[in-house]
C-alpha cells in the first residue's frame, strides 16, 4: 500500500529564491508544484487585507526613506498606521536582520535587484486562481490570521474579514482548497465555533510541548496543528497527534538555515517522515523538498 506523500507548502511562497510574500515568488512556487501557497495577513489603517508577515514594515521595504517621522516610539514602522494608497508606494526587498542593513540569508536574492511591492490579499488570491485556470494545476492557499488580538486593539477584526474574503472567492468547505492558521487558540476557537467557519483549521504551535489532553482539546476545533522543528524532531509528538487525530504540518523546512544537527536539508526530511510521515511542511526551498520526497514516497509505494 502506497504511503502518502506529505502536503509541500511553500512558505511565503518560493522564499529561498525570491523576496517573501510576492507575487513572483507565489509564481515561482506555484511552478515548482508546491501543494500549497502560504498567505501572511496583516491589517492597514483603512482595514485592507494586505499580504505580509511582520506587523511592522522596516525589514522588508523602504519605509523609514519613504516616510520619514512616522515611526512609533519603538522606532517601527506598522503596517496598521498607514493607508492601502501608503503601503503601495512602498519597495518590498529580501528581509534584512531586525534594525540593520545586513540581510538575514545572504545567498538568497539580492537586496538591489528586483523590484516588488505587497500585494493585497485579494490581488494575491486572483493572482493564484489565474495560475491554476492557466496551468490547469490546483494550488491552494494556506492564510495565517496574524496577531488578531492586536488587530483587535487597533478596531479591526481580522479573523472576521479575512474568512468573508476567502468567502467571496469561493474558499467556505471542508474540501475547498484552503486551510487557515494561527498562533491563537482562542481565536481559532472562535473561528469555527463563533464565525462558523467550514475551512480545515490549522492551530500553531510553539514554545512547549503539549499534552495528550491539550492535543485533544485541539482536536475539538481544529484539524490539525502547526508545530515548529524543535517540537517535533524526536519528541513522540508527531505519533500523539495522530493518535489525537490530528494532522502536522511542521515549519520551517530551510536548507540555508538547519537546525542543530542537521548536515542537510534532506536529512531534516527523512527526521520528519519516518515509518510514519508528516501530514505537510512548510519550506522556503518547494522544489528541493518535492524533488526528495517524490523519490522517497515512491520507493515506498
Amino acid at each position: 500500500m502506497a504511503i502518502k506523500r506529505p502536503l509541500v507548502i511553500a512558505h511565503r511562497g518560493a522564499s529561498a529564491y525570491l523576496p517573501e510574500h510576492t507575487l513572483a515568488g507565489k509564481a515561482m512556487a506555484h511552478a515548482m508544484g508546491a501543494d500549497f501557497l502560504e498567505q501572511d495577513v496583516v491589517a492597514t489603517r483603512d482595514g485592507a487585507l494586505i499580504v505580509f508577515h511582520d506587523l511592522y514594515l522596516d525589514d522588508l521595504t523602504d519605509v523609514a526613506h519613504r516616510f520619514p517621522g512616522r515611526a512609533r516610539a519603538d522606532g517601527r514602522h506598522y503596517c496598521i498606521d498607514f493607508d492601502l494608497s501608503e503601503i503601495r508606494q512602498l519597495a518590498l526587498s529580501e528581509r534584512r536582520r531586525a534594525g540593520q542593513d545586513q540581510l538575514r540569508y545572504p545567498g538568497r536574492f539580492p537586496a538591489s535587484a528586483g523590484s516588488f511591492s505587497i500585494p493585497t490579499l485579494d490581488e494575491e488570491i486572483r493572482f493564484i486562481q489565474g495560475l491554476n485556470h492557466s496551468t490547469g494545476r490546483s494550488a491552494g492557499i494556506y492564510p495565517e490570521i496574524k496577531s488578531p488580538a492586536w488587530h483587535r486593539e487597533h478596531g479591526i477584526d481580522l479573523a472576521a474579514q479575512l474568512l468573508a474574503e476567502l468567502g467571496r472567492h469561493g474558499y467556505a468547505g471542508a474540501e475547498d482548497a484552503a486551510i487557515v492558521q494561527c498562533f491563537d487558540g482562542e481565536e481559532l476557537r472562535r473561528v469555527r465555533n463563533e464565525l462558523g467557519c467550514q475551512l480545515r483549521l490549522i492551530q500553531l504551535l510553539e514554545g512547549g510541548l503539549p499534552s495528550s489532553l491539550e492535543l485533544a482539546a485541539i482536536r475539538r476545533y481544529a484539524e490539525g496543528i502547526g508545530p515548529g522543528l524543535r517540537l517535533l524532531v524526536g519528541t513522540g509528538l508527531l505519533k500523539a497527534a495522530h493518535a489525537a487525530g490530528l494532522q502536522v504540518h511542521p515549519w520551517t523546512l530551510r536548507a540555508d538555515a538547519l537546525p542543530p544537527g542537521f548536515g542537510s536539508l534532506e536529512e531534516l526530511i527523512d527526521a520528519l517522515c519516518p515509518e510514519e510521515p508528516v501530514d505537510g511542511l512548510f519550506t522556503d526551498f518547494p522544489d528541493r523538498v518535492l524533488v526528495f520526497m517524490n523519490q522517497r514516497f515512491a520507493a515506498l509505494s
